[in-house]
């Protein structure tokens, strides 16, 4: 059975500037059921790495998309209405508004948890992706403007995340209810900051010392793996360090608050270490023998997690020696 899609009172107004035409015209999207708007983030100009391919043989295809970015998620009440009923109703109004389809996956097929993953997801519980049941589209206007579709479902909750970049007005939500103030900077994605002010010296004999030291000023795309472009002093000081001492060896071991499953932390851990070690491989010329990567997810914890704050004690990369000369007593 096909489910109707109403445009009021649950459509999002999303305007869109579309083809040639001098001034934006509004593409309804609408839900078919109560919506919820629960964040939003938009930034005037920004850039994103939207997947436009399955998660295959250790990497996920992205296009980079440049200009007005904005990212919306929204909670529905659906009851009999599967996400393929969701994803196909959206897909309908996107491409009536003439935008072109460049792709489109349901779960497995995107590649699960590393598709899920190396997307850019606002964080939980505003946006929760289930694991076994989400659909992810990808769709360009001829003037270049994209827009992508992340539809997920837990029991009779649904989920969508709207992610708009080009030529585009920030997000205006028609007759929806907004659950929480969107924050200027989503809790999930800056790593412990607490001791920013740490310098290099103070990293390096750390390191030296045969201690886990953190690496303070790292900060990560939202909900994703992903480490943010930016110079960051800490990564400097050791790749220097690395640079002029060939022979060390070091680890760098995410960690992250107990949010979420065991199993999604381990994973999104073990990412975000990767990440900072690919930024030091290729951006600082670092022999991939020198750098290893894991996770550990929540299971070390230097702070409780029943705060904002503990919880943001949590979230972090630490680097430690693995050098035996270093670590000899």
């Amino acid at each position: 059975m096909r489910h109707s899609f109403f445009p009021s009172p649950v459509a999002l107004a999303v305007v869109l500037a579309l083809g040639c035409a001098p001034a934006a015209r509004a593409l309804e999207l609408a839900f078919p059921g109560p919506a919820e708007k629960t964040a939003e983030r938009a930034e005037a100009f920004g850039s994103l790495r939207l997947p436009m391919g399955p998660f295959a043989a250790g990497s996920l295809p992205t296009q980079l998309a440049e200009g007005a970015l904005s990212i919306t998620a929204f909670r529905l009440g659906l009851d009999q209405i599967s996400t393929l009923e969701v994803m196909q109703g959206l897909q309908d109004q996107i491409t009536a508004a003439k935008f072109e389809v460049l792709f489109t996956c349901e779960t497995e097929a995107c590649g699960g948890y590393d598709f899920r993953y190396g997307a850019e997801v606002l964080p939980e519980p505003d946006m929760h992706v289930n694991l076994g049941d989400f659909r992810y589209l990808l769709a360009r206007s001829a003037n270049g403007a994209f827009v992508a579709l992340l539809v997920s479902r837990t029991g009779t909750t649904g989920f969508v995340q709207v992610t708009r970049l080009g030529k585009a007005v920030p997000v205006r939500a028609a007759s929806t209810s907004v659950a929480r103030a969107p924050a200027a900077e989503p809790e999930a994605t800056r790593a412990d900051q607490t001791g920013k002010d740490q310098t290099g010296k103070d990293l390096i004999a750390g390191v030296e010392a045969g201690r886990a030291m953190v690496l303070e000023d790292l900060v990560f795309a939202s909900g994703s793996s992903a480490l943010v472009a930016g110079d960051y002093s800490s990564l400097l000081s050791l790749a220097g360090w690395l640079q002029a001492n060939p022979a060390r060896r070091v680890v760098l071991v995410g960690h992250t608050d107990a949010s979420g499953t065991l199993d999604g932390n381990i994973r999104l851990s073990r990412l975000r270490a990767e990440s900072v070690r690919q930024e030091l491989l290729y951006a600082h010329r670092i022999s991939p023998d020198q750098i290893e990567a894991e996770g550990v997810g929540f299971l070390s914890p230097r702070a409780g997690n029943q705060t904002e704050a503990g919880r943001q004690k949590n979230r972090r990369v630490e680097v430690m020696a693995t050098s035996t000369d270093l670590l000899a007593p």
